[in-house]
């Protein structure tokens, strides 16, 4: 007889194979048909709040894997809340404005008919780009899996947002901590804007390494009681020299004149010799303080440069003595305001090419008229020349320059006049620097190391550079009076402009007239004034996010300041610094709790990731080939804290580990398929050992993910269910779900405790796996999902304690027994350990469930047979003999518990007959 037909098999519609490529798509476009996130809302309503404020890409071309790495991220966060209880807020947004979207204007329609353009028209070119580029992200995000407030997400570039853009910069002009000033600025020579720290990227450039000599002033060698000396200087940027004023000392070093009548510093003395830059012996040392404040004479163009004492002089390289052109650096720059001047030369234009002051000031001597016009690179080997016996040395050296991040050129320095926000002036009892720094002690950082880098970053800024000469972004709207240049920062009239800019968007500046932009009131003061043309930096723009999203009361963003800030590291320096300075200028206090940082995405050998290298992993790519789940597996398995590796090899174990994962859930869907109700009556050993350790890795795993320690938990989670879950407790159980009769109290219990689990892995899955356990939801039984209609109605409970009667010394015993079980298969001694048995002396294995447990046909104190192996534990006074079991094989459960050959064992005789 065929018994299969008298065994209950485990049933489930939920198919093995997720065909996830095939499948997600369809799953999503019905979570976004239904808008899912309201009732997500709705479902929590009332409850402990969480919001995730959004980091704003940029909208301009397709997501990278680094775009889906942190959305993802903030998907998982969002909806691990949402499964722990709490009511959630994730409003996506854009960032709109900015020189890349400027840029591709430019480059689609050329730059001579650009320049032709009313700003109107070249903004509402940009406006469009934007747009487009807008959908395709949403949709490309969406198709990630990634749920949020996609039907009112929020755009920079929306009229209202503009309109707080530039609410929250009068706030802070208000404050009187709007300043304009000429100030070496970064400066983009390519794209002819000023440029902040956090749009500048470090690349390698070949410069000239020159030593240059410069007299000592006729009235200087006299107070030294010397004749002929000269000081010298080191640079990397000959084409600065016209505009040196001054060099710089250390104070805390001495300097030395030399036998060939040369100044230095002390400690530098012996590197500069071996170099030659000097020959001769020291014949006297100087103090530093001797020197300031005389002067010597720049061979370029004989004016005199005025000798300083500056702490930023150091000894790691050249001559300490440092040509200072205040123009052009920021150090030099302070040391010039610090002795009180505040004349700079600076004859560099917008393209980077010689001005006309160049001339005007004779700065390169007679040559001066034959440099303006050129570009001050090209103009290196050229002044070099006119040094003539003042160059003591040169030579080209490769070494890392700043850079243009968006189009990759390199920088220079550049006094321009410019708004600045002050990071030093004190306002309502504190400066803003301090407020900030204080701020940070507040904030809670994943990782932990991200407070000492933003507070570093903080402590060290300089005062933040918000103007740009561009045309797409949101103007600097203020007027200025003609006459004078004095910035009107007025009540009325910025109440007017917000409200002009809430209707028309800030297109407005540059269509109406000044007259139309004034109120009633004030529009007798037009004659009198002019508009500012420049724009905020962009950085300014996301970095009032929180006061047009969370403040503004247009999105139903969650409450201020947001629960979680969540970006990449680069963003200490970028959007974190840029939130937190504008918050604190306006609001005093930081506008998030918490942030949380993760790193960059390289290729399987830790290569960063290029299209010249061809190892570029694209999102969609990889949902084509894999699925998103995949995707979203591998965000949640790796340790996002330092760079995350990606590659086919990588996505091939984590597509074998999400095939354990759903397989698990799907086993445990199939053997629950004919239970109505979750009862534990009476539970067994084996049943309250895994609802134990259930409940204390489902514990540590929720722990954990509350840390967003996610790869952690998921390692822990994946062992339990490998090495516990699947590899024991599912295949101690077969036999009773099988074997025993439907309603045994055995099977009900066992039944049970597998929906209990099924049910709390579920919930814990959700937030990573969130499509794969919505189809499982789909596809359980009434009695795992109750009343819900899909993944969105489940919330996650912990599971009840109970005591564990399963000690370790008993799983070690398991562990034992089952390496001499590997031997005798090898050995082809036995091919099931049904057909073994367990003679032993030890208490704890007397107990007819441990039978079930070594998954063998008998335990006992005394059993017939051959001993096939033995072992000891306990000090040896407990024995394990391993024996052949001496019953027969029942043909229904094939237990070795059958007395006759070919008959059924006593349990499978009493399920068939009743």
């Amino acid at each position: 007889m065929d018994y299969k037909d008298t065994l209950l098999l485990p049933k489930t519609t939920f198919p093995m194979r997720g065909n996830l490529p095939q499948n997600e798509p369809k799953r999503y476009q019905k979570w976004f048909s239904e808008n899912v996130y309201e009732r997500m809302k709705q479902n929590r309503q009332g409850n402990d709040r969480f919001n995730l404020h959004d980091g704003p890409p940029y909208a301009n071309g397709h997501i990278h894997i680094g775009h889906a790495l942190n959305k993802i991220l903030k998907d998982i966060i969002n909806k691990f809340y949402y499964f722990q209880g709490y009511d959630i807020r994730y409003v996506p947004g854009w960032d709109c404005h900015g020189l890349p979207i400027e840029q591709q204007v430019e480059k689609k329609i050329g730059r001579v008919k650009k320049e032709s353009l009313p700003k109107t028209k070249i903004r509402e070119l940009c406006r469009e780009h934007a747009a487009k580029f807008i959908e395709i992200q949403k949709e490309e995000f969406k198709a990630l899996g990634v749920i949020g407030d996609w039907e009112n997400p929020y755009k920079t570039m929306d009229f209202a947002f503009e309109a707080d853009i530039y609410k929250a910069l009068a706030e802070i002009a208000k404050k009187g901590l709007l300043i304009e000033r000429s100030k070496p600025v970064f400066w983009c020579m390519h794209d002819k804007t000023a440029l902040a720290e956090a749009e500048v990227e470090y690349e390698d450039k070949e410069d000239y390494s020159i030593y240059v000599s410069f007299p000592l002033s006729k009235e200087s060698n006299k107070a030294l009681g010397i004749k002929g000396a000269k000081i010298i200087i080191w640079t990397t940027t000959p084409w600065t020299l016209p505009a040196n004023m001054g060099i710089a000392l250390s104070p805390e070093v001495k300097y030395v004149l030399t036998s060939d009548n040369f100044i230095v510093a002390a400690p530098l003395y012996e590197s500069l010799r071996s170099e030659e830059v000097v020959k001769g012996d020291i014949v006297r040392e100087i103090d530093p303080k001797e020197l300031e404040g005389l002067k010597a004479v720049n061979p370029l163009n004989n004016r005199l440069s005025v000798i300083l004492l500056g702490e930023h002089v150091t000894m790691d390289g050249g001559t300490g003595c440092v040509h200072t052109a205040p123009g052009h650096g920021e150090e030099d720059y302070r040391v010039w305001l610090k002795y009180g001047y505040t004349d700079i030369l600076q004859p560099v234009d917008d393209e980077g090419k010689y001005s006309k002051l160049l001339e005007n000031e004779s700065l390169l001597g007679e040559k001066s008229a034959e440099f303006v016009g050129m570009h001050i690179f090209n103009a290196n080997e050229k002044i070099l020349e006119l040094l003539g016996e003042n160059l003591i040395k040169s030579t080209k050296f490769t070494h890392s320059y700043p850079h243009c991040w968006r189009c990759h050129n390199p920088i220079i320095f550049r006094a321009t006049k410019q708004f600045f926000i002050a990071m030093d002036k004190t306002y309502e009892g504190d400066t803003l620097r301090n407020k900030a720094l204080k701020e940070i002690e507040n904030v809670s950082f994943t990782p932990e190391s991200g407070r000492n880098r933003l507070t570093s970053m903080v402590s060290n800024r300089p005062d933040w550079c918000i103007s740009r000469q561009r045309d797409w972004g949101v103007p600097i709207a203020f007027f200025r009076n003609r006459e004078t240049g004095e910035l009107i920062i007025d009540d009325e009239i910025i109440e007017n402009i917000y409200n002009i800019f809430k209707v028309k968007g800030a297109d407005a500046w540059y269509a109406l007239s000044i007259e139309e932009l004034l109120p009633e009131s004030k529009k007798d003061l037009a004659p009198k004034l002019e508009k500012v043309n420049d724009i905020l930096d962009v950085w300014f723009d996301s970095g009032s996010t929180w006061f047009a999203v969370l403040k503004s009361g247009r999105y139903d963003a969650g409450s201020y300041p947001a629960s979680m800030y969540l970006e990449g590291s680069d963003q200490h320096r970028g959007w974190f610094q840029s939130s937190l300075i504008v918050s604190t200028a306006v609001e005093n206090k930081a506008p998030y709790k918490s942030i949380l940082t993760h790193g960059f995405t390289v290729d399987e050998n830790g290569e960063k990731m290029s299209k010249s290298k061809g190892n570029v992993v694209a999102p969609s790519e990889v949902a084509k080939k894999y699925g998103t789940e995949i995707l979203r597996l591998w965000v949640a398995s790796s340790d996002y804290s330092g760079d995350i590796k990606l590659g086919d090899n990588i996505l091939k174990q984590v597509a074998e580990q999400y095939r354990k994962l759903r397989n698990t859930i799907r086993f445990l869907l199939a053997n629950v398929n004919d239970l109505e109700e979750i009862k534990l009556d009476n539970p067994s050993m084996i049943d309250k050992w895994i609802l134990a350790r259930a409940k204390e890795v489902f514990d540590e795993v929720v722990y954990l993910f509350g840390k967003y320690d996610f790869s952690k938990a998921l390692n822990l989670l994946n062992n339990f269910i490998v090495t516990e879950l699947s590899a024991i407790y599912l295949d101690v159980c077969k036999d009773r779900l099988y074997c025993e009769a439907k309603e045994s109290p055995k099977r009900r219990n066992s039944q049970s405790t597998m929906a209990i689990i099924a049910k709390s892995l579920i919930s814990i899955l959700a937030p990573v796996l969130t499509y794969t356990m919505d189809e499982a939801v789909e596809h359980a039984p009434k009695v795992i999902k109750e009343e819900a209609k899909d993944i969105f109605d489940f919330v996650y409970a912990p599971l009840a304690a109970v005591e564990n009667p399963i000690d370790e010394e008993i799983l070690e015993i398991r562990r034992r027994f089952f390496e001499i079980v590997d031997r005798l298969k090898k050995e082809k001694i036995i091919k099931d350990t049904l057909e073994l048995a367990i003679e032993t002396n030890c208490d704890k294995l007397l107990n007819e469930e441990m039978a079930d447990f070594f998954v063998i046909s008998l335990m006992g104190e005394e059993i017939e047979g051959e001993t096939l192996d033995e072992f000891h534990i306990g000090d040896e006074q407990f024995v394990i003999k391993i024996k052949r079991s001496p019953l027969h094989k029942c043909p229904r459960c094939w237990r070795y518990l059958a007395k006759v050959e070919g008959g059924l064992c006593e349990r499978c005789e009493k399920v068939i007959n009743g």
